[in-house]
């Protein structure tokens, strides 16, 4: 079952303001959200879904307006759920038309989400964020024509267990066992 995507009628709700009559409009997570082909998302990740029976899985926009902010702000999937419930502007991006006062979904779907989407769909995310980043000009298409890797060695402090440092160790704790047990060794250690 393919998720329910939600269409704007621009119905106003008697009780309850629309996010786009509250917030700055001039936001860059606002122009951000409109320069996004959220479209060509959903067809992408729209094959990922079944007819199956049961709950009609979340919006695409939701999901992936998640998995984009997660990585903007390099959040947890508990830190950007909190986030989300309390920044208008993330729910905005996400495709919400009201303010949500709690989730509207369970922090393990996100999990579940990036697991069906796999790796090859999630690139269809990554193409549309350097895309964005092109048609806003905030990146260039010459600054994606190399990539540099940083693959500086760094030493670290791991010990691996030889057979010749896992004989001292026992030697050691051996030496130091005798003497508080008070036994007089032929050979003296240091």
């Amino acid at each position: 079952m393919r998720p329910r995507e939600p269409v704007d009628g621009g119905q106003r709700d008697l009780f309850r303001a629309r996010l786009d009559q509250i917030i700055a409009l001039d936001h860059p997570r606002v122009r951000l959200a409109r320069s996004i082909d959220w479209g060509l998302l959903e067809r992408s990740f729209g094959t990922a879904y079944t007819d199956a029976p049961g709950r009609p899985p979340l919006s695409t926009r939701l999901m992936a307006g998640l998995a984009i902010l997660k990585h903007m702000h390099d959040l947890s999937d508990k830190a950007l759920c909190e986030r989300w419930v309390e920044n208008l502007y993330f729910q905005f991006f996400c495709g919400e038309a009201f303010f949500q006062h709690e989730l509207p979904f369970d922090r393990s779907s996100l999990t579940r989400w990036r697991q069906r989407m796999g790796e090859d769909r999630l690139t269809a995310l990554v193409q549309e964020s350097l895309a964005v980043a092109v048609k806003t000009r905030a990146a260039k298409p010459t600054d994606f024509t190399r990539v540099i890797v940083d693959t500086t060695v760094q030493e670290k402090a791991i010990s691996f267990p030889t057979d010749a440092l896992l004989m001292h160790r026992a030697r050691e704790r051996l030496v130091r066992l005798a003497k508080t047990a008070g036994v007089d060794l032929l050979r003296p250690f240091p």
